[in-house]
């Protein structure tokens, strides 16, 4: 028999599969103690990484979810001593114990060039599996933990996206776009225009891609409908015109753009600089608003009404028929009602799940402001929220004030509109 033979990382010289190879590597990694051959050993597994087909990707993921757990002899001894004695040394210690070496691993993995984008990667595409395999979720779980960190507003640079922005940066706000649909280089030509502003956050690991992205438009009064919004101007001097006489910036879409950072926030950041930055732009501008969806209106007044016995049944059969949005008459007939349902459907204690652009929003510390009849009656809003939208108003003097609110109790700030909608809900017959 012929004696194995060793390479530079201590691996067996006959060669394994590839995803055993993978699996090699990783475990030579965490072994690593040099931050040079370290570095060295993580540009070889990605490497192999990239050339594996799907399925051997999600094995090497099972294997990294699965193995690489805390010991459970040193864990177990370090909660006896914490319970035995609750310093601060010993809670320390318990928590280094407790502290999953598949971190230490996703660290150094983090360490090749190129590291930071593939370990995105892979968290969006376990996205999929997690349901079926909650074996995965650990693994999920860490990727999650690191980013946060590594994600820390203090890593972030806001920077304002124009038409002179690089073209493989603009390809992607066409891409990433997950409100309004971005229909080509006209419209995202509109979108940037002197009465527009567009702002994203990147990162210095990541400098090409948009973490997230916003669209404001400067406007006078508070926009309600998303039409005039997306309309096609192209007289660059009557925009420039329209922004020195706007007292309003709406905020009318944010879009995150990496799947494998959800759940890692950025917005309330994103929104809070963009105010600074258009008020210091734009001194005359008053208000700050968004025009928001309410993506989970129409599924729960479908809930609310499947069974025939709420008071308000006998809309439904009128929503599911024909094109009514588009027939004065009927649509006039559905307004009071569906207004007055989607305040309480707005306003429900936050513990119910509420629609989760309103708690993104009321969690940021904005006031629900106005709920409007038809803002966007493109097939998506239809199939949302039968085509209504909502205006969350960010006053800078209440916002604070606001989240405690949300927070601590659940409380919504709502102005007197809203309310007149909640009262005539109230005294429905």
């Amino acid at each position: 028999m012929t004696p194995n033979t060793q390479t530079s990382n201590g691996l067996s010289g006959s060669k394994p599969a590839p995803v055993d190879h993978a699996k090699q590597l990783a475990a030579t990694l965490l072994s690593q103690r040099g931050e040079a051959s370290g570095a060295q050993v993580a540009r070889e597994l990605h490497h192999v990484l990239r050339a594996l087909d799907a399925d051997d990707r999600h094995s090497f993921q099972r294997y990294l979810a699965t193995e690489f757990q805390p010991d459970k002899a040193a864990l177990r001894a370090a909660a006896e001593r914490y319970l035995a004695d609750t310093t601060a040394e010993a809670a320390a210690a318990l928590a280094r114990a407790g502290d999953p070496p598949r971190q230490e691993l996703l660290r150094r993995m983090n360490m090749a060039p190129g590291g930071t984008g593939a370990l995105i990667a892979m968290r969006s595409e376990i996205a999929s599996s997690l349901r079926g395999e909650p074996e995965l979720r650990p693994l999920d779980a860490d990727l999650k933990h690191l980013f946060a960190s590594w994600f820390n507003r203090g890593f972030l640079e806001l920077r304002r996206i124009d038409w002179q922005s690089p073209a493989a940066v603009l390809e992607k706000l066409i891409a990433y776009e997950a409100v309004h649909e971005i229909k080509g280089w006209d419209d995202l030509r509109r979108r940037l225009a002197p009465d527009r502003r567009c702002f994203a956050f990147f990162h210095p690991a990541l400098p090409g891609e948009p973490l997230i992205f916003v669209e404001v438009a400067l406007v006078q009064g508070l926009a309600t409908a998303m039409p005039p919004l997306l309309a096609r101007e192209t007289d660059e001097a009557a925009a420039r015109a329209q922004a020195m006489r706007a007292d309003t910036a709406i905020f009318y879409s944010i879009s995150s753009c990496q799947d494998g950072l959800r759940g890692i926030s950025f917005g309330n950041f994103l929104i809070k600089q963009v105010v600074e930055e258009l008020k210091a732009e734009f001194p005359q501008l008053k208000r700050f608003s968004t025009l928001s969806p309410v993506p989970g209106f129409r599924r729960w007044l479908g809930q609310r009404l499947a069974n025939g016995s709420d008071p308000d049944a006998a809309l439904w059969p009128q929503l599911e028929s024909g094109e009514w949005w588009n027939d004065p008459t009927q649509s006039e007939k559905l307004r009071a009602p569906l207004l007055r349902l989607c305040a309480r459907y707005l306003t429900r204690p936050p513990s119910i799940r509420i629609d989760p652009v309103a708690r993104f929003h009321l969690g940021n510390g904005a006031r629900l402001e106005r709920i409007n009849w038809l803002g966007n009656s493109a097939p998506r809003g239809i199939q949302e929220s039968f085509g209504i939208m909502v205006n969350y108003l960010y006053d800078h003097d209440s916002i604070e004030n606001n989240h405690e609110a949300f927070v601590r109790d659940g409380t919504i700030v709502r102005s007197p509109e809203i309310d007149t909608l909640l009262k005539a809900y109230s005294t429905q017959p």
